[in-house]
C-alpha cells in the first residue's frame, strides 16, 4: 500500500495518527523528502535523459574550493552534455562582501573559458531563474552548507537529479554536519573519497548512505597527475630559497565543541618575524582559508580596515605573498607547508612533502574521525613558534624529512582513487553510464521507506499537524 500511495506523490501510513504526537512539523517534512527521495530522482532522470543534451549545472560560491575544472572539461568534450556554471550568492557577511565573492568567483572561472553565469545581473538588480532560464538536467552543488539564496540550495531542486562532490577531504568527527544534513539525504548521489567516508554516511546518515558512491577525492587528482605542468607563482624564482605555505584554519572562536582548530591569532605576527627572520633561506604564501577573511571582518580586535592591511602586509613583505585563489600549483612548486586545517590535512600529503601541523590544544585529536588522526600522524607537529622554527631549519632548510616513507604509504592507501584513473574520470564515467540507462525500474530508487522509522528516536520531538495539511503549508 505504502508504494502504491508513494508512486502517486503521497504517503498515507498506518501509524501517522501515533506520530503525530511527537513530531514536530519541519521534523516530518523532512522525513517525508528523504523518504520520497528516490521517487522524485526517478522522474527527474526520465525528464533529464528526453534532453538533447543533458544540461549539467555547477552552482559555484566560492572560487578558492572551485575543484571541478577536469570535470567541467569532461562533459564540455562529450557530445551527450552541456555544462554551464552558476556563480551564486555567499550571504553570511553581508551584501558588499557577496558582491565582491560573486565577482572574483565569476572573473576567475570566465578566465579559463568556462560558461560562465552570474546568478545576479547587476544592471537589471534581478536574480536569475535557473529552473525557467537554464532548465537543468543534473546539478553538482560543490557547498553543503546554507551559505546561499533559498533558490540556489537543493531544497528548491528537490524534483531534479541532483550531485555533490565534496570540496574538503572530510576529516572531522562532525558526523552531523558532514553526513546527515538534509542537503546529504536528499542528494541524488554523493561522490565519497573512500569506503572510510562511506561507512560515515551509512551510519550517521538518515538514508543509511545509500546514495553514497565511492570514486576517491577530485580535489587531489591534479596533484598526483605526473603529465601536469604547474605555473611557478612564486615570487622568488630561485629554487636554493625554500618555499613554505602557511595555511591558517577559519575557526579563530573558543568553541571547542566544533572544530576550533585554528592558531591564526596565536601566530599571526610570528609568522611575519620568521619570514623576516629567514629572508635569504625562505619565502612563505600566506594562503588563509577563504572563510578567515569575512571572520575577522566582524571581529571587534580585528575589523575590516585592519584585516585588509595585515593581508597587504604579506602581499608587501619581500619574501612573501598572499594567495587566495586556486593552490594546485601552489602545493606541487612548494617545499613544505605549516598549517592547521582540515581537508589540508589529507590533501598536501599527496604532494608527498613535509608538513607540520600546529597543535591548539591537546583534545585535538579528538575532533578528528579515525582518517583525521591517520593523516595527523604523517605530520609533525608544534605547539608553539619554537617547534615551527625547528621545522623550518632541521626538516625544510635542512631536509632532514624523516617522514617521507609513512606519507607515502598513507597516499596510496587512502588517497590515490579506485579503478586505476582519477576521481573525476570514475565521476564522469558513473554520470555517463546512468544516463545511458533507458529508466529506472520501479524498484531502483535508493532510499529505504523505513529509514525514518528505523531511526524515529532522532525524529521523535514535539507535536506534528497531519502530514497532508503539512505539505500543502510547504507547497
Amino acid at each position: 500500500m505504502i508504494t502504491k500511495f508513494l508512486k502517486k506523490g503521497r504517503v498515507i501510513l498506518p501509524w501517522t495518527s501515533h506520530l503525530i504526537k511527537y513530531l514536530n512539523y519541519q521534523t516530518y517534512l523532512d522525513f517525508y523528502l528523504i523518504l520520497t527521495a528516490g521517487i522524485r530522482h526517478q522522474r527527474a532522470f526520465k525528464k533529464a535523459v528526453l534532453q538533447p543534451k543533458i544540461k549539467i549545472v555547477f552552482f559555484a560560491i566560492h572560487r578558492t574550493i572551485w575543484k571541478y575544472d577536469q570535470l567541467y572539461k569532461l562533459f564540455e568534450q562529450s557530445e551527450r552534455f552541456d555544462p554551464v556554471i552558476v556563480v551564486c550568492p555567499y550571504i553570511v557577511y553581508g551584501d558588499e562582501l557577496m558582491l565582491k565573492e560573486m565577482a572574483s568567483t565569476y572573473s576567475y572561472l570566465s578566465a579559463k573559458n568556462f560558461n560562465v553565469v552570474p546568478a545576479y545581473n547587476t544592471q537589471s538588480g534581478k536574480w536569475i531563474d535557473v529552473k525557467k532560464e537554464i532548465r537543468p538536467g543534473i546539478i553538482f552543488f560543490t557547498d553543503p552548507h546554507k551559505l546561499t539564496k533559498d533558490e540556489y540550495y537543493v531544497t528548491n531542486y528537490r524534483n531534479y537529479l541532483t550531485c555533490y562532490l565534496p570540496y574538503t577531504y572530510q576529516i572531522s568527527n562532525l558526523y552531523e554536519v558532514q553526513y546527515n544534513q538534509l542537503f546529504h539525504n536528499l542528494i541524488w548521489k554523493i561522490f565519497s573519497p573512500t569506503p572510510l567516508h562511506r561507512e560515515f554516511a551509512r551510519k550517521y546518515a538518515r538514508n543509511k548512505g545509500s546514495n553514497i558512491v565511492v570514486t576517491g577525492y577530485a580535489g587531489t587528482d591534479v596533484l598526483q597527475q605526473y603529465s601536469y605542468l604547474p605555473k611557478d607563482s612564486w615570487k622568488i624564482k630561485d629554487r636554493n630559497i625554500k618555499r613554505i605555505i602557511w595555511a591558517p584554519h577559519h575557526t579563530i572562536d573558543n568553541d571547542t565543541s566544533y572544530l576550533a582548530y585554528s592558531n591564526f591569532i596565536k601566530y599571526h605576527r610570528m609568522m611575519l618575524d620568521i619570514a623576516s627572520d629567514y629572508i635569504g633561506k625562505v619565502q612563505i604564501a600566506f594562503k588563509p582559508h577563504p572563510l578567515l577573511k569575512g571572520k575577522l571582518y566582524s571581529e571587534i580586535d580585528w575589523g575590516i580596515e585592519k584585516t585588509n592591511a595585515y593581508y597587504k602586509e604579506w602581499e608587501n613583505i619581500p619574501n612573501g605573498q598572499l594567495e587566495e585563489s586556486d593552490y594546485a600549483d601552489l602545493f606541487i612548486t612548494s617545499d613544505a607547508m605549516v598549517h592547521d586545517s582540515s581537508s589540508f590535512m589529507a590533501e598536501y600529503l599527496a604532494v608527498n612533502k613535509p608538513v607540520l601541523y600546529t597543535i591548539r590544544d591537546q583534545k585535538i585529536t579528538e575532533r578528528f574521525n579515525a582518517i583525521g588522526k591517520m593523516a595527523f600522524d604523517q605530520h609533525y607537529h608544534a605547539t608553539g613558534v619554537e617547534g615551527i622554527t625547528k621545522f623550518i631549519e632541521d626538516v625544510v632548510v635542512n631536509e632532514h624529512d624523516i617522514k617521507n616513507r609513512q606519507r607515502e604509504a598513507f597516499v596510496l592507501e587512502y588517497i590515490k582513487p579506485p579503478n586505476d584513473v582519477s576521481a573525476t574520470m570514475n565521476i564522469y564515467k558513473i554520470i555517463d553510464k546512468e544516463t545511458l540507462k533507458p529508466q529506472l525500474s520501479d524498484n531502483s530508487f535508493h532510499n529505504v521507506l523505513f529509514i525514518g522509522w528505523s531511526n524515529k528516536n532522532k525524529l521523535l520531538n514535539m507535536n506534528l499537524n497531519p502530514l497532508k495539511l503539512a505539505w500543502k503549508k510547504k507547497n
